[in-house]
């Protein structure tokens, strides 16, 4: 005769290996989709991915590469600390639907001393007739055993399972596609830091040319050869560059906050920005070929098709309320009146349950599984035109941009050259300053759509990027460096 201990023992060996085989029969049946896909974001003006858990100031000026900067934004941004912690939630999510699969293994050891009155149970007269006491008692219970409790068929909670497993996956997708996302906001507030550096510096040379402008004025009007006007023509444009210089040195400044916001910086950290984004051509990268990566690579749109998969499972287990389900308890132990007169107790049962009428409780979850199907099934074509609208709109702006850029560097050169040419006939006292005023202004118009269009063109590369779902791979190969 086998001990009580390793009765229990072996009754909770047996419901592990069954709640492993039903378990194992469960998650083995979901298959990972190797379907390249994407699902399309909210947009990078999510303020979730404009912010972030800063780091510790650190001494000092460090130098901030783009590079570094996505680096350390898929550390610290918001948004993808967020995702992550979703994609938390939905494991302990599928941990609950699996524990419906699971043996579930309990102690619930008691004993208990009573004594009753007889006409408080409803027995009053009974005593007296008898001519016996109304209480009876005292006497005892005890009883300590161990039971297990296994499901052993349960349709709906298998599919509800297997749909957890696939949110999951969904979960870990959604990861993947925030850090696009954080790469494609730290590109965004990069470059618009990049472009009000520029714009510091070409507004800095404009003081200086307007300066110039001005002592030459001045110098004229001193020696005779021009009026008054044209000396405090000069000095309001002098003032203008100024109040241009003020301004753009405020916009870097705001700018640079919002970098370190961005990437996890101190927003009292000072840092140089080391890649200044010149122009470099992207080549060899067709529509098509985009469009096909794109749809290989879009971690969103893996993530809506493991959405679309979920809501399937999820409809199969809501009709799987219909179904009749199989069910294993058994429990061990020993009892009596007292612990010192216990013996061996137990029980074994199975159990099927048939669901005959549910109040039409199942039909609603149909109804409802049957409405979620559908939504995530139009997300996800609706998300599968939009990788397309991502993918021709990246490719639009390149173009477009690339022109820009090459245009405003030839407007650059002429605007150059007719300033000169503007100064020498105003030295000559062939003109007075308003063609030298124009001049000028002509040539902070052309470093301005330089500016513009250049910034523009590397938004275009990492929007691509993002298209594509190349994540930081892509940054690496589009960007070079310095």
């Amino acid at each position: 005769m086998i001990s009580s201990g390793a009765a229990i023992r072996l009754l909770c060996a047996i419901a592990l290996i069954l709640g492993a085989i039903f378990s194992y029969a469960q998650t083995s049946s979901v298959s990972i989709s190797n379907t390249p896909g994407q699902n399309l974001p909210a947009g990078n003006g999510s303020n979730s991915f404009s912010g972030s858990v800063p780091a510790k100031l650190v001494p000092g000026r460090m130098p901030l590469s783009l590079e570094n900067a996505i680096d350390l934004g898929l550390k610290h941004n918001l948004g993808l600390l967020l995702s992550q912690a979703d994609t938390r939630t939905a494991r302990g999510q599928r941990w609950q639907e699996l524990s419906a699969l699971l043996p579930q293994v309990t102690a619930g050891p008691y004993i208990a001393e009573s004594k009753l009155n007889l006409e408080e149970l409803g027995f009053a007269g009974v005593a007296s007739a008898f001519h016996i006491s109304s209480s009876v008692g005292p006497f005892s219970y005890f009883d300590a055993r161990a039971a297990v409790t296994q499901t052993l068929f349960d349709w709906k909670s298998i599919n509800a399972a297997r749909a957890a497993t696939q949110n999951v996956k969904s979960a870990d997708y959604t990861v993947v596609d925030a850090r696009d996302l954080v790469i494609l906001t730290v590109g965004y507030v990069y470059f618009l830091a990049v472009a009000d550096e520029a714009r510091i510096a070409t507004d800095e040379a404009q003081v200086e040319t307007a300066e110039a402008l001005f002592h030459q004025a001045s110098d004229q009007v001193d020696a005779g050869t021009a009026a008054d006007i044209d000396a405090l023509r000069t000095k309001v444009e002098l003032q203008t560059r100024q109040q241009q210089l003020i301004q753009a040195k405020n916009d870097f400044a705001i700018q640079k906050i919002t970098v370190a916001r961005a990437i996890g910086l101190a927003t009292s950290q000072d840092f140089d920005l080391t890649d200044k984004s010149p122009y470099q051509p992207l080549e060899g990268v067709t529509v098509d070929e985009a469009l096909t990566h794109a749809y290989a690579s879009r971690s969103d749109y893996r993530a809506a098709q493991s959405g679309v998969r979920a809501a399937e499972l999820s409809r199969k287990a809501a009709v799987a309320g219909y179904f009749p389900s199989l069910s294993f308890g058994a429990d061990y132990g020993t009892g009596g009146a007292h612990p010192s007169d216990s013996t061996r107790v137990y029980d074994v049962r199975g159990t099927l349950s048939i669901p005959i009428f549910t109040g039409n409780s199942v039909h609603g979850d149909i109804q409802q599984a049957d409405a979620r199907l559908e939504q995530s099934r139009e997300r996800l074509e609706n998300l599968r035109a939009q990788i397309e609208a991502d993918v021709r709109t990246a490719f639009l702006n390149l173009q477009s941009s690339a022109e820009q850029v090459k245009v405003a560097q030839s407007n650059i050169e002429l605007a150059g050259q007719t300033l000169a040419q503007s100064r020498d006939r105003f030295s000559a006292g062939v003109t007075d300053t308003v063609e030298v005023v124009q001049s000028q202004e002509a040539v902070a118009s052309a470093q301005e759509q330089y500016i513009s269009s250049l910034y523009s063109y590397n938004f275009a590369k990492i929007s691509l990027i993002r298209a594509l779902g190349a994540g930081a791979q892509g940054v690496k190969e589009y960007f070079p460096g310095k």
